[in-house]
Order: structure tokens, then C-alpha cells, then sequence
């Protein structure tokens, strides 16, 4: 091979690599992102180990939802990625009082059915009873016996999420698009 033809190959492939991150590192960086589930407290819906794609740019369109998944920059330590599930919505009061969440909005309380995520029999703990104001959601994870969310921690910022859970891609037989459920609320 002559150098002229070296030059050449190696030209294409430093253009190859160059097209490469012009269109990857866009997606990964404000489009899509990986999420390593790590701990239970996602449990059952989401195991130690699980693999997931990030949706960042769904709420720049529009506001989070009740019962979606979302990964989030932990409030006490930014460096820190949490995923958790919205409960709560700006211009509520979520109240958890003898394992059961109630909604209240505009003087009406609605006893939150979970049922199509959760064991039937999960109980969650603690008493609280807190008003959340604009640009704040109140999270929780599924496994709420070990969860470590807004019970201890307060209500999440809206700037501190990331985006939504989209796909697991691993394992790969729990292969699936995530939905957000839905609720018979106001």
C-alpha cells in the first residue's frame, strides 16, 4: 500500500469517527441516557442491576406526570442520581396516614390506587401531611419499606430531575418501554 492510500484509509476513518460523535454525543448528552438501577428501592418494578434509557428531553414539552418514573439529581447531593415515582403535583397536599396515600386538591381527597404497580398488600409508612407548592413533586419508590424519598428527604425541584424512565433495556427478557399508569384521580 502506498502512503497516498494509507493517508486516504486513515482520513475516512477519522471522518468516520467524527460523523460518529457529531451524532452521538447530541443524543447521549441532551436527548437520551443510560441509568444503572442501583439499590431496591424501586423494587418490584425495578431491580438492582437494571438497565435503563433516560428521556431527557420530554419535559422540556411538557410537565411530569403522577406515576411516572423519573431519575433525578438527589436535593443534599447533586452528584448523586435517585430514581424515584411522582405522587405528587404542584398545587396539592399528599397526605400518608395508617399505609395509605391520599391526594387532596381543591378540597377533595382521593385515596391514591396504586394497585397496578404495587402488591396489594403494601402498607406505606409514615404520617405526614405536606402542601407542595410550584415547580415541586412529591417521590417515592415503590419498595416503600426501604425507600429513601420525599418522607425523609422533602419535596423534589422540578430543575433537579433529569428526565423519565423510557426503556429497560436490560435484562434483556424484561425488555420493555415503561408506561406511566393511570389513575382514576382528579
Amino acid at each position: 500500500m502506498s502512503i497516498k492510500n494509507t493517508l486516504s484509509f486513515i482520513w475516512e476513518i477519522i471522518k468516520i469517527v467524527i460523523i460518529a460523535l457529531v451524532i452521538v454525543i447530541p443524543i447521549r448528552y441532551f436527548l437520551f441516557q443510560p441509568f444503572l438501577v442501583r439499590g431496591q428501592s424501586m423494587e418490584p418494578n425495578f431491580e438492582n442491576g437494571d438497565y435503563l434509557i433516560i428521556d431527557e428531553i420530554s419535559y422540556r414539552l411538557h410537565e411530569p406526570q403522577r406515576g411516572e418514573v423519573i431519575v433525578f439529581r438527589y436535593p443534599y447531593q447533586p452528584s448523586q442520581r435517585f430514581i424515584k415515582r411522582i405522587i405528587g403535583l404542584p398545587g396539592e397536599t399528599i397526605e400518608i396516614k395508617d399505609g395509605i396515600v391520599m391526594i387532596i386538591k381543591d378540597n377533595q381527597t382521593e385515596i391514591l390506587d396504586e394497585s397496578t404497580y404495587l402488591p396489594k398488600d403494601l402498607k406505606t409508612q409514615g404520617n405526614i401531611k405536606i402542601s407542595i407548592p410550584d415547580n415541586k413533586f412529591f417521590a417515592l419508590g415503590d419498595n416503600r419499606n426501604v425507600s429513601a424519598d420525599s418522607r425523609s428527604w422533602g419535596l423534589l425541584p422540578r430543575g433537579n430531575i433529569i428526565g423519565r424512565v423510557y426503556l429497560r433495556i436490560w435484562p434483556f427478557a424484561a425488555f420493555a418501554k415503561v408506561e406511566k399508569p393511570i389513575y382514576e384521580m382528579p
